[in-house]
């Protein structure tokens, strides 16, 4: 009889090119960490989004508002669900990072045999589906919101630009949770970084009715392409070019992937 170990040195894997028991337990984890609590991560996002819609849609007299040739609610909710995906995302991987470097229990991540690929698609996915989870959460409540109406107008654009910008998220959560010694430091990227990217993006507005210097900023922001071309997925409508968009998304995903990953096969914050 063959000895399957036959011919391996110390410290070779011997669970295949990809550890799929151990991909799919860390991705499991990830979930059920926000799932315990899902009030708090999905149910109480989706109710702080609903409140803004019900302050700049009714209290502040958008109700009869008009964007281009789109009602105000409906302009309004893609960019609301939008940024509650982004916030959301990125709140998951930084604080399973950083949670488990507190309580000193990151050993137990990083010791299982989980490549350093394996570590960010986890986390990644993580990320992701709680992003969606909320996202999607606050779809339905717009959906059965008689003040509202949502629609799909291109499917592929809503599923793309909703999965990668919460990837991109994720993905900053991640260098975020392993660069912060303290939830200070999780907290100042949050309060002064993703939150005000995401406000001045064109959430709540158009850009086309900024001055076109303030036009040209709005198109440095990445965010902006995330809003903006999810809401072109609802009502076919865009303020920038699609194609950048997609373009810009997609490197600077490849490129946020290709850094996390080098963060776990160094150990950077992690091993020492």
């Amino acid at each position: 009889m063959r000895d399957s170990t036959a011919g391996l040195g110390y410290g070779e894997r011997r669970i295949g090119a990809v550890n799929w028991v151990g991909l799919r337990t860390h991705y499991n984890k990830e979930v059920w960490r926000f799932m315990k609590v899902w009030t708090q991560t999905v149910a109480a996002p989706a109710v702080t989004t609903l409140l803004f819609m019900a302050i700049f849609a009714l209290a502040l007299g958008g109700a009869g508002r008009i964007v281009g040739d789109t009602p105000f609610q409906q302009f309004l909710a893609p960019g609301l669900m939008m940024m509650a995906i982004i916030q959301n995302a990125f709140a998951n991987t930084t604080s399973s990072i950083l949670i488990s470097k507190v309580q000193g229990n990151i050993i137990d991540v990083l010791m299982p045999p989980l490549s350093p690929g394996e570590l960010t698609i986890g986390y990644t996915l993580g990320g992701i589906t709680r992003g969606v989870a909320v996202g999607l959460a606050v779809g339905a409540a717009f959906w059965l919101a008689p003040t509202v109406t949502v629609s799909v107008a291109h499917l592929w654009a809503v599923v793309y630009f909703a999965v990668s910008a919460a990837a991109m998220l994720s993905l900053v959560g991640i260098l975020t949770g392993v660069w912060a010694a303290k939830f200070d430091h999780a907290a100042a990227i949050t309060n002064f970084v993703v939150v005000p990217l995401s406000l001045l993006s064109g959430t709540f507005y158009s850009i086309e009715r900024l001055p076109e210097s303030w036009q040209l900023v709005s198109q440095f922001n990445p965010f902006f392409y995330m809003i903006d071309g999810f809401r072109y997925g609802f009502i076919g409508i865009a303020d920038g070019n699609l194609l950048i968009g997609v373009a810009v998304t997609l490197l600077l995903n490849i490129g946020l992937w290709i850094w996390v990953h080098m963060v776990f096969k160094t150990g950077y914050k992690l091993k020492s």
